[in-house]
């Protein structure tokens, strides 16, 4: 195997495991009330502080979120399959879904100080780390 396929290949692994934990998260989200979702979210949050009663319309943002977060999840999942099959459009699809959810993330809910760690942090250095790799065999390959 060659060390372009080995990579897209490790690529599509990290890719199935943000798809899981994203898609999960949105169906976490959806099926929660308002509280337990914002409380799934700001897990880095004293839940007491996050109990309260939210205006329908917050409730209907945090679910749209969970909507967004679920089909994300969904087109990498798909995304993974043909970056193992070494699909270029695949590559780039799936780091703009993934890779610009994970920025929104990290730039206002990791940097806010919102979460924890684990999952949620995980996740932008897993799918960080998923785009290098692809990106790396793109470009390698496109040189040879």
């Amino acid at each position: 195997m060659k060390n372009t396929e080995l990579l897209l290949k490790a690529s599509s692994v990290l890719w199935v495991i943000w798809a899981i934990v994203h898609i999960g998260a949105g169906i976490f989200i959806i099926s929660s009330d308002t509280v337990a979702g914002v409380q799934g979210i700001a897990d880095a949050i004293d839940p007491a502080s996050l109990k309260m009663n939210y205006p329908d319309a917050i409730g209907a943002i945090v679910k749209q979120l969970g909507f967004n977060i679920g089909w994300a999840g969904v087109v990498t999942l798909i995304g993974a399959v043909f970056i193992w099959r070494k699909n270029t459009t695949a590559i780039f699809v799936t780091a703009m879904v993934g890779g610009l959810v994970d920025m929104a993330y990290f730039l206002f809910i990791d940097l806010g100080g919102f979460a924890k760690f684990l999952p949620g942090g995980l996740m932008t250095y897993v799918s960080a780390t998923a785009i290098i790799l692809s990106f790396y065999a793109y470009f390698k390959k496109k040189k040879v």
